[in-house]
């Protein structure tokens, strides 16, 4: 099973996608699409899975992700309500040669660095909200003035990260479906029992075999992936939520308070309840 296929629907007097997606519409597994995508969050908070990276999003937070980069945002409960203004355009969409004009030059590099998604950093976000935003009630060829603002914005104020350590090309090889069928899985089950050999049972492969081919692919072991999942999780409890630490860690899918403090530490260079306590004195 490869990331599904998601295409957005255009209408005939648009050529690209500017539009609010809200729970229950916003919720979508682990995908792809061929169209670049500006993504800002409006509601809600979970867990950002993009290429090979986990990590939080929060209301308010801005991605830009290239072409067929594998992706999903999952909200921390079921219950909680999510949405986004999401932007999606193609490559070629505003002329064949647009992005060869000398002007472009820097689109054409922010472009190419997209390929591994950026998370836009504070004073980016605050400019760039408000124009995402106005995205989607704008019309006519003002559309495409405010999308090459927001894209200009970006690509000459670059101050984001990189999310990805993988480049799309890493996830393009042959037999790319087993990846992405063990990534699904751990979305799914990561605050179950999860050992490696279940792991390599869905990716059809021997527990050797998918060990070395999940690191070859992902430049990380399994059980780093798994517990960067559960760590994530945990800390949004820690800030959300008054439960025990202990109830913290059978929750996020540890067994013992011993190992959830080691992984714990290992991940975020700070003890739980240093965390906890972190958020709290903001």
């Amino acid at each position: 099973m490869r990331p599904a296929l998601q295409k957005l629907p255009l209408d005939e007097s648009t050529s690209f996608v500017a539009k609010t997606f809200r729970t229950p519409h916003f919720e979508v597994g682990w995908h792809q699409h061929i169209e670049y995508e500006l993504i800002l969050f409006t509601e809600g908070a979970g867990q950002s899975f993009v290429g090979n990276q986990v990590e939080m999003f929060e209301t308010g937070d801005i991605y830009f992700l290239g072409s067929n980069l594998p992706h999903t945002f999952q909200k921390w409960e079921p219950d909680m309500v999510t949405s986004a203004v999401v932007v999606q355009f193609k490559e070629d969409f505003w002329g064949e040669y647009f992005l060869q004009l000398p002007e472009s030059k820097y689109i054409r590099q922010l472009l190419d660095k997209s390929f591994q998604g950026l998370k836009m950093q504070t004073p980016v976000k605050e400019k760039l909200a408000p124009l995402v935003k106005a995205l989607e009630y704008t019309s006519g060829f003002k559309r495409i003035l405010l999308l090459g603002e927001c894209l200009e914005i970006m690509a000459t104020q670059p101050d984001y990260v990189t999310v990805s350590t993988q480049t799309v090309n890493s996830f393009q090889h042959k037999d790319r479906d087993k990846l992405d069928r063990v990534f699904q899985f751990t979305i799914d089950t990561f605050r179950d029992p999860i050992t490696v050999s279940q792991a390599a049972h869905v990716a059809c492969m021997s527990v050797p075999a998918f060990c070395n081919y999940f690191k070859r692919c992902t430049k990380k072991t399994y059980i780093d992936f798994l517990n960067e999942v559960r760590i994530g999780y945990a800390c949004n409890l820690l800030r959300e939520t008054q439960k025990t630490v202990l109830d913290i860690c059978y929750e996020s899918g540890y067994n013992t308070m011993a190992n959830f403090h080691k992984q714990f530490r290992k991940i975020k260079q700070l003890t739980p309840l240093q965390y906890r306590k972190l958020f709290a004195d903001k």
